[in-house]
Parts: structure tokens; C-alpha cells; sequence
């Protein structure tokens, strides 16, 4: 090994290994942060609770008119057929009055 390579190698050793050391974060560093996303991930999860509960209830309520609108779509029709059939008697009615 020649002595300018011998001068250089620990000294780049011990520059290597300054950064690589100066890259780590404490445990009291990382917990701060942990504890930080924590509280936000727990008020995120309750957000997404409420909103959940919201959706239900929601769900739940169009559920519910979509079966009244069926029913009042089928009472709907039974009146249609009650009117048309009262607006054919009516019309005979009058036919037969034009007749007399």
C-alpha cells in the first residue's frame, strides 16, 4: 500500500462513518414522531367512524324511501286504473245520452 493511500483510508473511514452516524435519529426523536402520527391516525380513525355511522344512516334511509316510492308507485297504479275505468263509464254515460 503506498504511504499517501495509507494517510487517506482511515481518514475516509472516519468520514464514512461521521455521516452514516449523523443520519440516525434518536429514540426520543422517533417516539415524538410516532406519538405525533398517532394522534393524528386516531383522530382520522375517529372521523372515519362518524362518517361510517353517517353512511349507514344514510343507507339506511334511502332504503327506506325506495320502498315507500315502490309502494306509492303501485297505489299510483292502482288509481290509474280506478280513473280510467270511471272516465270509460263516464264516456259510455254520455253516449248513451247522446243516443236519447
Amino acid at each position: 500500500m503506498s504511504p499517501a493511500l495509507k494517510k487517506i483510508a482511515p481518514l475516509s473511514v472516519i468520514l464514512v462513518g461521521s455521516l452514516a452516524l449523523g443520519g440516525c435519529a434518536t429514540k426520543g426523536f422517533v417516539r415524538e414522531q410516532v406519538a405525533t402520527v398517532n394522534q393524528r391516525v386516531d383522530a382520522l380513525e375517529t372521523k372515519l367512524q362518524t362518517t361510517d355511522s353517517t353512511a349507514q344512516q344514510a343507507l339506511a334511509e334511502a332504503q327506506s324511501a325506495s320502498g315507500q316510492a315502490q309502494n306509492n308507485g303501485q297505489r299510483i297504479d292502482q288509481l290509474n286504473g280506478r280513473v280510467d275505468g270511471v272516465e270509460q263509464r263516464m264516456q259510455e254515460a254520455q253516449r248513451k245520452r247522446a243516443r236519447n
